[in-house]
């Protein structure tokens, strides 16, 4: 299996996320390396997001965002879409959304 999972999110477009993204975000050396206990906080935000917002560069990348009472910030969740289909770039905790 090359993804780690695959949802569909609430406009009923397929996202998924790629091994190869999972060791990417999680690596050691990456700034988001503590994302590898959010593995289910990145499935419920693509799932049952508080707000998306398509980016002003790219309008194939959407970013989702969910607020987390716990860590009183935002879990954001940058996805590209090709051909229909969504795929997660990157994933991390932000205090505000933009």
């Amino acid at each position: 299996m090359n993804h780690i999972f695959e949802v569909i999110d609430k406009t009923r477009r397929k996202i998924r996320l790629t091994r190869k993204q999972w060791e990417h975000i999680t690596s050691p050396i990456s700034p988001h390396a503590y994302m590898i206990n959010h593995l289910d906080k990145i499935e419920q935000t693509l799932v049952n997001p508080d707000k998306t917002i398509t980016s002003v560069n790219n309008d194939s990348k959407v970013n989702y965002y969910k607020y987390y009472k716990n860590r009183k910030q935002y879990l954001k969740i940058i996805v590209k879409y090709l051909n229909g289909e969504g795929f997660v770039i990157t994933a991390h905790f932000v205090k505000n959304i933009n």
